[in-house]
């Protein structure tokens, strides 16, 4: 296992080795991992316990989807073993500390992010063919930066993306201790139509606001899967990663089970509360997907709470709660110095029609910085998502700064000559914004990307064109991203704004109670001698 103090003794290949896996910072992990599984005579670990390190347990799950295909949880019985076949070469008394090194660094070592994918596509079809489906992958050579052919359908990617889901939420409740729990899989639906809509020569008569992806009999060519995925998702990869180093790291506790691990996700009854809002699990796995940074595990927290945290402990403003309107939404995210993902429902069809609810949709907008009262644009950065029925994202182009608007009426009657306008907005300029919300929450206003050079370019909801389209705004969620402390600067603000507020409601009772002081005398001097001399008060 390369503990020997003398160097001379290393292999050469073994010192490379621990030198790539060093530079991860998972060596004394791997080590500790090795010594756990390995068999103390062979010094090589048994290739059913590396199996069974990655197996994964699947019972009774809970879903917000109506169906679940039956051969997914085929495909998790056999994604352990498939791990190890492609990355783990086994001997002939199981696999020596070496090929455990180099195993682990083909899946999590330092690489580009389209071989990390990559792995995680090989992973994908070595497990389809243990599982009996028809192989739709191919890699023309055995490494890593491989060139990956062939096509996938629609239910494919679908699988894909629940196995990357699996894999995340294994990762994370390994981290967290808990107890056992069943999966939940969330609906991504909108994640597969934005793979077709992006892969596929997609047809006009294709309906997304009511599609069914099972349905679908298109071919998703390999290649663009693989570019759509580093585009709209370029943390995908980073599922893989995880669960191979979590799996690794908790490997001796998954020895002593002696049976495929089962690791919880979320209780049913924290899924259930999630759905009532637009930030919906699937929602907020798929905005996730696209950040790199803190943000990231803030905006799974609103939906999965973990360490006894309630599902709404990152909601700042649900118009369903606290009432639509402009002043309301100030009241609740006034304060709050952090990242805010604001999530807007409307309705671009007859609200009379018994099927409006075919042409909801829902928008979004990520702000790195809290809300201001001004009359010009601001911000340092942020995105615009296009989340149901369709997903897409729109981040920074670089171009101009015009990231968020936000103003309310002046506290004093002033003349303005011209008056800026009240509301939200987000992208394109004053008069032309590309998202702009009326104070009273009524009306949402899209215009075409064409007047914004701030957010890159595409249709926030299928079939926009080149008008503005005004829209009945259904519902708006704020979700703050900041973190515990963040909301903590929150509380405080509106602790010292309640304080200030009951002082200057505050009465002096003695100025109150003298009637030399007061109104009624003055007008009683006034009626009973109107020609008086009096010093006017300045």
């Amino acid at each position: 296992m390369g503990g020997s103090s003398s160097t001379a003794q290393v292999p050469a290949e073994q010192q490379e080795m621990e030198r790539l896996a060093a530079s991860t910072g998972a060596l004394p992990m791997l080590q500790k991992a090795f010594s756990a599984l390995a068999d103390p005579q062979t010094k090589a670990i048994p290739l059913n316990y590396l199996q069974q390190c990655f197996s994964i347990a699947f019972q009774n799950p809970s879903r917000e989807v109506p169906l679940m295909p039956g051969c997914f949880p085929v495909l998790l019985d056999h994604l352990g073993p498939s791990i190890v076949d492609i990355f783990f070469m086994a001997e002939k008394g199981g696999v020596s500390w070496i090929e455990f090194l180099r195993g682990y660094i083909k899946c999590c070592g330092r690489t580009a992010a389209s071989i990390s994918l990559n792995n995680l596509f090989r992973a994908f079809a070595a497990t389809a063919v243990r599982a009996g489906l028809p192989a739709k992958l191919q890699f023309e050579l055995d490494d890593s930066d491989c060139k990956i052919g062939g096509s996938l359908m629609p239910a494919d990617v679908l699988m894909v993306l629940w196995i990357c889901w699996v894999m995340s939420w294994d990762s994370r409740n390994l981290k967290s201790s808990k107890g056992k729990a069943d999966y939940g899989l969330p609906d991504i639906s909108h994640l597969v139509l934005s793979a077709v809509v992006s892969c596929a020569d997609v047809s006009s008569d294709l309906n997304v606001w009511d599609c069914d992806i099972s349905g679908l009999e298109m071919q998703l060519p390999a290649g663009k899967i693989h570019m759509w995925a580093l585009r709209t998702v370029p943390n995908l990869a980073d599922c893989f990663v995880q669960f191979v180093h979590t799996r690794l790291q908790h490997s001796p506790i998954l020895k002593d089970k002696l049976e495929p691990s089962c690791s919880p996700v979320s209780d049913i009854r924290s899924t259930m509360m999630c759905n009532t809002h637009l930030l919906t699990c699937g929602r907020a796995w798929a905005i996730s997907l696209t950040l790199r940074s803190t943000m990231s595990e803030e905006i799974l927290k609103a939906c999965f709470p973990t360490n006894g945290d309630g599902p709404d402990e990152n909601l700042l403003y649900w118009s369903s709660l606290h009432g639509k309107g402009l002043n309301r939404f100030w009241s609740n995210v006034e304060g709050y110095n952090g990242p805010m993902l604001i999530l807007i429902a409307a309705s671009s069809g007859d609200t009379f029609d018994v099927n409006a609810n075919a042409r909801r949709w829902i928008v979004g907008a990520l702000t790195q910085q809290g809300f201001e009262n001004k009359d010009v644009f601001y911000g340092s950065s942020g995105s615009l998502y296009a989340t149901s029925p369709v997903f897409h994202v729109f981040s920074a182009s670089g171009k101009e700064k015009n990231f968020v608007y936000s103003h309310l009426h002046p506290a004093g009657k002033v003349y303005e000559p011209h008056p800026k306008p009240v509301g939200i907005a987000f992208g394109g300029s004053i008069g032309n914004e590309r998202l702009f919300i009326d104070e009273d929450f009524a009306r949402v206003t899209i215009r075409h990307h064409a007047v914004d050079k701030t957010y890159q370019p595409g249709s926030l909801f299928p079939g926009q064109g080149f008008l503005p389209l005004e829209a009945l705004l259904l519902e708006v969620e704020v979700w703050g991203l900041g973190g515990r402390m963040a909301k903590e600067v929150q509380t405080k603000y509106k602790k010292r704004e309640q304080l200030f507020t009951e002082q200057r409601r505050r009465v002096d009772l003695k100025t109150f109670g003298n009637w030399d002081d007061s109104p009624e005398k003055m007008m009683k001097d006034m009626i009973s001698d109107p020609n008086a001399v009096r010093r006017e008060d300045r």
